[in-house]
């Protein structure tokens, strides 16, 4: 059972913030209000690099806090990709097969999550994690700059290529788990 004092830490607050916020920027999107949505789109990237530091720095890595932290990812990474539909498609036509592979995998992500494990993904690999800081500075250079195609094709590589490692392992591993690294570090234990 899960003690007060492990629910409440600072990187499960960060992430609760990021679940609450998530109607407020679906309201933003809805409604028109690029500018909002892209200033909280950028507190929840921001709250969510600071999460896993903080997690990291204070110790206070849980099974329950990777969970809660992908559920905040998944609906924060939903947000972004309804912004970039309504606000930003005009730019993402020319790169629609890129962005929609990526979209694809994404989904595919999930759905063999929930099929085989019952849940949403936690296993934060390297790649993964890298690849959303990279996402996130893309995200943040669209509503801020404007579409930058190097950055783009960039990002777009990496997540195809980490989305790829993360299903996977997916289907070698026997039961979900948070924090598992990358597909060496699985094959390593599986030796």
């Amino acid at each position: 059972m899960l003690h007060r004092k492990e629910l409440f830490t600072i990187p499960n607050l960060l992430s609760f913030y990021r679940m609450f916020a998530f109607p407020l920027i679906l309201y933003f999107i809805f409604s028109g209000k690029e500018q909002l949505f892209a200033i909280f789109l950028i507190i929840n990237l921001v709250t969510d690099v600071l999460d896993g530091m903080i997690a990291r720095w204070l110790r206070q890595e849980t099974d329950f806090g990777a969970r809660i932290d992908s559920i905040a990812d998944f609906l924060t990474y939903a947000l972004a990709f309804l912004g970039i539909y309504f606000f930003k498609l005009d730019e993402f036509l020319p790169h629609a097969t890129s962005f929609l592979t990526f979209v694809g995998l994404t989904i595919a992500v999930m759905l063999l999550s929930l099929i085989k494990f019952g849940r949403l993904p936690s296993l934060h690999l390297y790649s993964w994690k890298i690849g959303g800081y990279i996402q996130g500075f893309f995200f943040i250079w669209i509503f801020a700059i404007g579409f930058n195609t190097p950055l783009y094709y960039f990002m777009i590589t990496w997540a195809i290529l980490s989305a790829i490692e993360h299903i996977v392992i997916q289907l070698i591993i026997p039961e979900m788990r948070s924090n598992a690294k990358g597909l060496y570090w699985i094959l390593k234990q599986k030796q």
